[in-house]
């Protein structure tokens, strides 16, 4: 967008503030969601009751995306499943229960298989993938990385009333417990028992109950 055309939406948006109260800013924050959410879920192999997505940055192939009720998306999640790239094909599936709480800047991505339980509750910035670009040999490493094959190490699968903190990574393969918790900034590459406190890069138990 040109800066003149930035400027004049702001000096417009100004304006509105002054005439206005702040009420209809929220009133029109809602109507947005509703349309997001309206325009989106159609296209999800299933799209629970009540649940709902804010601006997405990304959505890729939501035919083989099921979610539950009453779950929320922030801002700028991605939510990709890959049924090809370059010259290879998948048949992905991501599932995710209901009254989940994904937050803003999430990404979640696969070509092999996410499982979601209920009631979880995630950080800003979460990444939950079950691929990724390449192996680490040189021969793939001397590609640019958007080049290489994605390869997957396994399924992701996540229980229920877990709770991810801010900036977790959680790699292809790993199943973390029920009630689990994962402290932030933790990269998870190895399962994670059920109702336990992990942290770390990797992550580690530092709890178990």
């Amino acid at each position: 967008m040109g800066t003149f055309i930035s400027r004049f939406i702001q000096i417009i948006g100004k304006g509105c503030a002054i005439l206005f109260p702040r009420t209809l800013c929220s009133i029109v924050q809602k109507m947005l969601t509703h349309f997001y959410t309206g325009f989106y879920s159609q296209r999800f192999a299933h799209w629970g009751h009540s649940t709902i997505t804010y601006s997405a940055l990304d959505m890729k192939g939501l035919q083989y995306i099921s979610v539950g009720d009453a779950t929320v998306f922030g801002k700028n999640v991605q939510l990709c499943a890959w049924d090809s790239f370059l010259e290879q094909h998948f048949t992905p599936n991501i599932t995710i229960g209901d009254n989940c709480h994904i937050r803003a800047n999430s990404h979640l991505s696969a070509i092999n298989s996410i499982t979601i339980g209920n009631h979880l509750l995630t950080g800003t910035n979460v990444l939950i993938t079950d691929n990724s670009h390449g192996m680490t040999i040189r021969e793939q490493m001397s590609f640019p990385p958007t080049q290489r094959p994605l390869t997957t190490k396994g399924p992701v699968v996540i229980g229920d009333n877990v709770w991810l903190g801010n900036n977790v990574c959680v790699m292809p393969g790993v199943t973390i417990g029920d009630g689990a918790i994962i402290g932030a900034n933790a990269v998870v590459t190895h399962d994670i028992p059920p109702y336990c406190v992990a942290a770390g890069i990797p992550a580690k138990v530092i709890k178990q109950l």
